[in-house]
């Protein structure tokens, strides 16, 4: 590598590399960057793109992937199903005539409690490769780093809104089962429009906690370190100032990243009791930023520590 060592954090100005067919999506396939190459955008677009491709291999090669979506969706089916019970059951013990619970209204609502089934899939696309040494064999295949990190949020973002919006899809159809039956007197709507809104709004969500955890776990690196950090981020930390009661702690908890995705996803059901006191427009945009400032944060530590 030119009398650089593999693990550096420099990038290297030229670079011959060939990986295997299980890292590269071909075998025996053969990546050559320079210092001119790589500043080019059509070399930067076409290295992207073998990236993402052999990010994407992996991803569905192992069954930590598997184990991880059938959680998902089992949690989100069993919270949902749960909270329309809940919801249709105080209705009618309130003898609230005309209301109806619309089917997807409980499937955001469980994204607090089922998005640690997804942030673990995200968390590991990036720990599990420091845990067994293959970021090596990746960063040769790719030395700029900036690439790598692009090339796994590429894939951990469309598999994060596609599981959300399939497992949120199939929990909707749930709960309208459930509260069509007549010991729940009927108490379900499912209008076309609101429910794929909610849906939408859960996949996108879903796909910003998994980009952020993949930020938080390039900086952190190791998988336990990476799940409590994102567990405070995402739930502990906001409940914790939830419950002091003052007004400028409830304010910041409100600006965290799971309370903007309930106010972007229109949740009126949740943890703090009633709809978020901002607009989704605000909710999406706090969440781009906390995404953007762990992505950051992920990318600054790897080209600045060894592999």
């Amino acid at each position: 590598m030119s009398g650089r060592t593999l693990g550096q954090a420099s990038e290297p100005s030229e670079a011959t590399v060939r990986t295997s067919g299980q890292e590269s999506g071909r075998p025996g396939a053969t990546v050559r960057t320079s210092g001119q190459e790589s500043g080019r955008p059509g070399a930067m677009a076409r290295a992207l793109w073998q990236a993402a491709g052999a990010e994407w291999a992996k991803v569905w090669s192992v069954r930590s992937t598997w184990w991880c979506l059938a959680c998902a969706l089992a949690l989100t089916v069993l919270t949902a199903v749960t909270l329309g019970g809940a919801a249709a059951t105080d209705a009618l013990r309130d003898g609230a005539a005309g209301v109806r619970v619309t089917a997807s209204e409980p499937v955001v609502s469980a994204t607090s409690f089922v998005q640690f089934a997804l942030v673990a899939l995200a968390m590991l696309t990036i720990t599990a490769e420091y845990a067994s040494g293959g970021i090596r064999v990746t960063l040769q295949a790719t030395p700029v780093r900036g690439v790598v990190l692009a090339a796994k949020a590429l894939v951990v973002a469309p598999v994060m809104f596609a599981a959300g919006v399939l497992s949120g899809a199939v929990a909707t159809a749930a709960v309208y089962l459930l509260l069509s039956i007549d010991v729940f007197g009927g108490l379900v709507a499912l209008p076309a429009a609101d429910v794929a809104l909610d849906l939408l709004g859960t996949g996108v969500y879903y796909a910003f906690a998994g980009v952020l955890t993949l930020g938080a776990g390039a900086a952190v690196r190791s998988a336990a370190g990476t799940l409590t950090v994102v567990f405070m981020l995402l739930m502990g930390l906001p409940l914790l100032l939830l419950m002091t009661g003052s007004q400028v702690a409830v304010d910041a908890s409100m600006r965290l990243p799971m309370f903007a995705g309930l106010a972007f996803m229109g949740s009126t059901g949740n943890l703090t009791g009633g709809p978020i006191p901002y607009p989704a427009g605000e909710g999406l945009a706090w969440l781009v930023a906390w995404t953007a400032a762990a992505l950051v944060a992920g990318l600054v530590v790897l080209r600045r520590r060894d592999a």
